[in-house]
C-alpha cells in the first residue's frame, strides 16, 4: 500500500476523533536519527490564511528536541490494531530504548522528515509557531493545578499543513 496526497479541504475525518480518541504520533528528526511521541491533545484549523495543526509537548519530552531542532513535523494517524503501539510510544522514551522499533513501526521519510508507514494518515507539517505555555496566561487556574502540578509545562508547536497524506487501500 501507498500513501495519496489529498488537500486539506478534502478531508473527511472528524479531528476530535482523530486526535481526542484514537491519538497520533508527533515525529520529527531524519534519516539518521528521529523521535516520536503519543498525543491526544491539539488541533486542526487555518491560520494566517493556511491549513494548520497545532500540537502540544511538554518541557520534559524527548520528542520536544527533535521539534525544536526541525523545521518539519509530522503527525500522523492510526487505526484501532495499532493502539498497543501507540500506547507503548507514549509510555517508554526514546532517550532510554529504540520505541520505534519496539513498537514495530516502520519510518516513511518524507519531505526531509519522518512518519510511519503503518500510518493511515499523515499530517506534514511546517513549523511557523512556538510558544511555551506560562503560568500566568492561564485564565482557568484549575487548569494549572490540575495538569501542570510538577511545573512540567506545554509548549504549543503551530504548523503550517503542507501535505496531507493518505493510505490507499
Amino acid at each position: 500500500m501507498s500513501f495519496t496526497e489529498i488537500k486539506a479541504e478534502e478531508l473527511k475525518d472528524n479531528p476530535f476523533d482523530l486526535i481526542g480518541k484514537q491519538w497520533m504520533l508527533i515525529t520529527a528528526g531524519n534519516e539518521e536519527k528521529c523521535n516520536t511521541m503519543t498525543a491526544s491533545w491539539g488541533g486542526v484549523g487555518i491560520m494566517w490564511g493556511k491549513p494548520t495543526a497545532t500540537a502540544y509537548i511538554r518541557d520534559s519530552r524527548y520528542t520536544k528536541e527533535f521539534v525544536d531542532r526541525e523545521d518539519y513535523f509530522t503527525l500522523a494517524f492510526f487505526g484501532e490494531e495499532h493502539r498497543e503501539a501507540l500506547n507503548l510510544c507514549g509510555r517508554v522514551s526514546g532517550r532510554d530504548e529504540d520505541k520505534i522499533k519496539e513498537a514495530g513501526l516502520t519510518p516513511y521519510y518524507v519531505d526531509g522528515t519522518v512518519a510511519f508507514e503503518e500510518a493511515k494518515m499523515i499530517f506534514v507539517c511546517k513549523k511557523v509557531y512556538v510558544q511555551r505555555m506560562g503560568e500566568e496566561n492561564f485564565v482557568e487556574k484549575a487548569n494549572l493545578d490540575k495538569w501542570y502540578a510538577d511545573k512540567d509545562m506545554h509548549n504549543m508547536y503551530m504548523g503550517e499543513i503542507k501535505k496531507i497524506l493518505v493510505k490507499e487501500d
